[in-house]
């Protein structure tokens, strides 16, 4: 019980610090200012073409696939074996679990190979790829190790070294209604959460943290409409408002 406890302190504690982490990121990026009309080229003219664009970054990885097809293969297989694991592993908190979850569950079952297979690849391209290694810091290695680490972690509760997932689902459920219940001490089990915690708690500070960035980035989200009208940021109709003004007194 013991374990449990500090486990589950734990996890309310991490929760909290990165949902506030994410929260301030992208309050960040909504107070920083884009005085410019800078849309990549060829781009949107309306605002529908905008969302369609960047629902096509954000799904589909259309810049990076254009610039380099090797990091978007091992990109795009990365981001969805993840998505499907992180999908897979909701049983342990849905009661009772809904239907598309548990139709995912054979396919993530073998998704975490495929996620630890990317991952590798993204490591391997930041040692053998010469531009590539000349701008990797060693927290961009840690992060991936990291990420392989849990990967591995969890296929060796899968495959080698089962735990109870009663007791599992049972835990993380008592953390939604406040209600501590005991958590198996294996190994296995024990490493993997203490990766996803460690996780958790950098989320908010390192690189990983890339996606809200994608929806704030002026390059993807403004309408090619320079000619049209006048892009003006809030914060430089203010200052203009305020030189005119200045003037009108002068007069």
């Amino acid at each position: 019980m013991v374990i449990g406890v500090i486990y589950a302190i734990l996890f309310w504690v991490a929760t909290f610090v990165i949902v506030l982490g994410i929260a301030n990121k992208i309050r960040i990026y909504w107070k920083t200012p884009a005085p410019l009309k800078i849309p990549t080229t060829p781009a949107p003219v309306t605002r529908g073409g905008v969302v369609i664009r960047m629902m096509t970054e954000v799904f589909l990885f259309k810049s990076l696939f254009r610039s380099n097809k090797l990091l978007w293969i091992l990109g795009f297989v990365f981001h969805y074996s993840m998505l499907v694991i992180v999908l897979r592993h909701f049983r342990y908190i849905l009661d009772p679990v809904w239907g598309v979850i548990d139709f995912i569950q054979p396919f993530g079952k073998y998704a975490g190979f495929i996620f630890i297979l990317a991952l590798l690849g993204l490591l391997a391209r930041r040692y053998f790829i010469d531009r590539v290694r000349y701008i990797t810091a060693p927290s961009d290695r840690a992060m991936l190790g990291l990420l392989i680490f849990i990967g591995f972690s969890g296929l060796m509760m899968q495959f080698t070294s089962h735990t109870d997932i009663v007791m599992v689902k049972a835990f993380f459920r008592g953390l939604i209604h406040f209600n501590w219940q005991p958590l198996p001490a294996d190994a296995p089990l024990l490493i993997h959460l203490t990766l996803v915690l460690i996780l958790m708690f950098i989320f908010p500070i390192s690189k990983l943290l890339h996606a809200p960035g994608i929806f704030f980035s002026p390059s993807r989200n403004q309408v090619d409409n320079p000619r049209e009208k006048r892009h003006l940021a809030p914060w430089a109709a203010k200052l203009e408002k305020q030189d005119k003004l200045y003037l009108d007194e002068l007069d």
